[in-house]
This record gives structure tokens, C-alpha cells and sequence, in this order.
């Protein structure tokens, strides 16, 4: 592994461990662990602050999954002489910096490695893996948009759209001619691990769901958590 690579993971998992939603709020003297669900992400920043504090957050916590993914695609490109012969380690390459960031906010080391679910910064590593994981991502959005708006829940929303993400992307392998499952198979096998770390982080708002006691939103939307 070069030393850009090494670099770019470790960063993208110190950006990726930044709590914005816990830090905001303190910022206005609220500890969100304490809070509603417990959890630091944009939906319990709604429920404690408002709606546009969770979209500050939402924000923040998908730029620390794009940003340093639109870096590892800058500085780690096919140009490299040392990548240039092997497109599917630089692939590799790519999915690591993306993973890292995503283990930072899950498991941040700043907070005993007890964070959120991941989504919004998973979010945030498909647009800037353009146009592999972009343009499945735009499609999960849409999902979990109709999924919002037909039942208000966030926590099933983000299960559902996290299966569509690989789907969509397995689709796209197979109709889109110049996409191949023997050059992009870490990207399909990443992308079905999304929706089991999405699924397994959300466990007890499943158990509250099959309880019919998960909070609904309002019919004015709040972001992924």
C-alpha cells in the first residue's frame, strides 16, 4: 500500500469519527446520548433541536464520507504507474478510504468507539464514488424518500433504502455495457454489505417496529439518521 493510501484511510477515519450531531448538541447544552433514541445522527438531532439543526448534521455527516472520497479518487487514480495495471486494486483502494470514514462515524474513536448507524456518511461515500456507487445511491434516495412519505419512519426508510442500493447497482452491472461484473465485483460485494452493518446497527429500532412503538416522523420530512 503507498503512503497516499495509508494516509487517506487513517484520515478518512479520524473525519469519519467526528461527532457533528453530538457536538451541536452541546453546542446548545443538550447531550443527544441522553436523548429520545440515544443515537448522535440527524433524527435524534430533529427531535432534540429542530429541523434545521438535523439538516446541518445530515449535512456534515454526509460531507465526512464524500470528501474523503472524492480525495482517494483525486490522489489515487488510474494514472498512477503503480495503479494504472490493476483496476481492481485501485478499486480496493477506493473502498477502503470509503469504509474507513464509515467505521469512523459507527465506531469513533473519540467516543470509546460508540457512535451512529452509519447511513448518512455511507450516503456520502456512494455520491462521491462517482459513477459506480453515485447513481445507485440517487436511486436508494428516491426509495427512502417514497419509503418517508408512504409510512414515517426514518429507521425502516434507511433499511430499505440500503437493499435497494446493491440491487440497483447489481442492475446496473448487468444492462450498463460498459460495466462488468469481473472488474466490479468489490464494488457489488461492498455494496451488499451496506444494508447488513444497516440493518444489524437499526436491531432495536426493528424490535420497536415489530412492537409498533417506533417514532414517526411528521408529514414535513427530517433527514436519515
Amino acid at each position: 500500500m503507498s503512503p497516499t493510501a495509508a494516509i487517506l484511510i487513517i484520515g478518512a477515519y479520524l473525519l469519519g469519527s467526528i461527532p457533528f450531531g453530538l457536538l451541536i448538541g452541546i453546542a446548545h447544552g443538550t447531550d443527544l446520548r441522553k436523548i429520545g433514541s440515544g443515537n448522535i445522527g440527524a433524527t435524534n438531532v430533529a427531535r432534540a433541536l429542530g429541523r434545521e439543526w438535523a439538516y446541518a448534521c445530515f449535512a456534515l455527516d454526509v460531507l465526512k464520507g464524500m470528501l474523503p472520497m472524492l480525495a482517494a479518487m483525486r490522489l489515487l487514480s488510474p494514472g498512477d504507474a503503480e495503479l494504472r495495471s490493476d483496476r481492481i486494486v485501485l478499486l480496493w483502494l477506493w473502498l477502503a478510504v470509503g469504509c474507513a470514514a464509515v467505521l469512523g462515524h459507527v465506531f469513533p474513536i473519540y467516543l470509546k468507539f460508540k457512535g451512529g448507524k452509519g447511513v448518512s456518511t455511507s450516503f456520502g461515500v456512494a455520491l462521491g464514488l462517482w459513477p459506480y456507487f453515485t447513481l445507485p445511491a440517487a436511486a436508494a434516495l428516491l426509495v427512502w424518500v417514497a419509503t418517508v412519505l408512504l409510512w414515517r419512519y426514518v429507521s425502516l426508510a434507511s433499511m430499505i433504502a440500503s437493499v435497494a442500493f446493491p440491487l440497483v447497482l447489481l442492475a446496473a452491472i448487468v444492462f450498463v455495457p460498459p460495466w462488468s461484473l469481473a472488474e466490479l465485483w468489490p464494488l457489488l460485494l461492498v455494496a451488499t454489505a451496506i444494508p447488513i452493518m444497516v440493518i444489524f446497527r437499526h436491531r432495536e429500532n426493528i424490535k420497536r417496529l415489530a412492537a409498533r412503538t417506533e417514532s414517526r416522523i411528521s408529514r414535513k420530512s427530517t433527514p436519515k439518521t
